[in-house]
């Protein structure tokens, strides 16, 4: 298939868009490389999927239509753009006949969203929009698009289902990809356009995002510096590893959702509709203690982490755990990476990708814990 993967600057994209280039798809990438962490390892990311000089602009000299070759996979190409930049999406739209697209781009944070709101609103809605409707009109067979644990909010029946509540979301970000769900239904319900929602539950994993819990405290610790750990240490996650979040991607991408002749509006399942629209879970479902997660980081560097215990903060949920039956049910697939070994990935990335002695490195910083989904 061909394939727009938008955010392969990003985490999940980046490998995401690996992965369906190294089973023969198509890919085109975009990302605006905006600068809510290091831009360096985005530009790091690209390079090493073979995409150079990507701060280009969406005109490159390269080529004609703005697209940035990679000098290792035949079928990458990379555009630099913002969903929020109507113009530029319907350029990109216009010159490729997509099979699929995955919208995983996005403005990312929970913390971000309390002083930052207007980038929520720019590129999650009005940028989300520009794909829904470049969708609409180009034909495309399926968007899958991420969304996030977030969204189940104030909701503590465990596991989060995709059949229960997430009308109390506590953070813009949450009420974001909320708002995305909802957009995608409409739709998929006027338009026939079939649209599969994933939540994603904390992820984490070789190449991740340096606000994030495990690359913090791998930094603070190698360097002698304190951890903050919120909410004194109560927290659970539902840690999904990347590879597993990417293979539940891959096989969604192929199973475009056709519609529950089941579903009615007089008891209406929230994950499913009429129309070809779904929604899944892809988390561990095996939610683990913060401070378990920490020991597991310390064992792995054999090293103690100095601990400053602090209260939750705003817009932060104490657990999450995700119900992945519907995922097994129809696509017969589990994330099964456990804590142990992920950790050990994502380590082994993290000093080889910065030439670390175990020591650590030769500067100070102040760690902070970050475990949205």
């Amino acid at each position: 298939m061909k394939i727009l993967v938008t955010g392969t600057a990003g985490f999940i994209g980046f490998h995401l868009a690996n992965r369906l280039l190294e089973r023969g798809d198509e890919v085109v990438g975009l990302d605006c490389i905006n600068d809510y962490y290091d831009v360096n390892l985005k530009y790091d990311r690209l390079a090493e999927a073979g995409i150079r000089s990507p701060q280009s602009t969406v005109h490159s000299p390269q080529s004609g239509n703005g697209l940035l070759q990679s000098e290792k996979y035949p079928h990458y190409q990379f555009v630099k753009a913002k969903l929020e930049d109507k113009a530029a999406i319907e350029r990109v739209f216009g010159e490729n006949e997509f099979d699929a697209v995955v919208n995983l781009a996005a403005q990312a944070g929970v913390r971000y969203s309390l002083t930052n709101p207007d980038a929520y609103i720019q590129s999650n809605i009005v940028g989300f929009a520009n794909i829904l409707e470049a969708c609409r009109h180009h034909g495309v067979k399926h968007l899958v698009y991420a969304s996030s644990s977030s969204v189940y909010g104030l909701n503590e029946s465990m596991p989060f289902s995709t059949s229960g509540n997430v009308d109390h979301p506590v953070s813009l970000y949450a009420a974001s990809k909320k708002s995305n769900e909802l957009m995608a239904h409409t739709y998929s319900h006027l338009f026939g356009l079939p649209t599969t929602g994933l939540r994603f539950f904390t992820v984490y994993g070789p190449w991740g995002r340096p606000d994030m819990a495990l690359f913090l405290f791998t930094k603070a610790i190698l360097a002698g510096q304190p951890i903050q750990v919120f909410n004194h240490g109560r927290m659970v996650r539902d840690f999904t590893y990347v590879d597993d979040i990417v293979e539940g991607v891959v096989r969604v991408i192929d199973h475009a959702p056709e519609g529950n002749p089941e579903w009615t509006g007089k008891a209406p399942d929230p994950a499913s509709s009429k129309a070809p629209y779904k929604i899944y879970n892809i988390g561990n479902n095996n939610p683990v203690k913060l401070m378990d997660f920490i020991a597991a980081i310390e064992e792995k560097l054999g090293r103690s982490a100095q601990k400053n215990m602090m209260p939750i903060q705003p817009g932060d949920v104490p657990a999450t755990y995700a119900n992945v039956d519907d995922l097994v049910a129809d696509l017969g697939y589990k994330p099964s990476t456990s804590v142990q070994e992920g950790i050990a990935a994502f380590i082994e990335w993290y000093q080889g990708y910065y030439a670390l002695p175990a020591a650590g490195p030769p500067f100070r910083l102040e760690a902070e814990v970050r475990t949205e989904g």
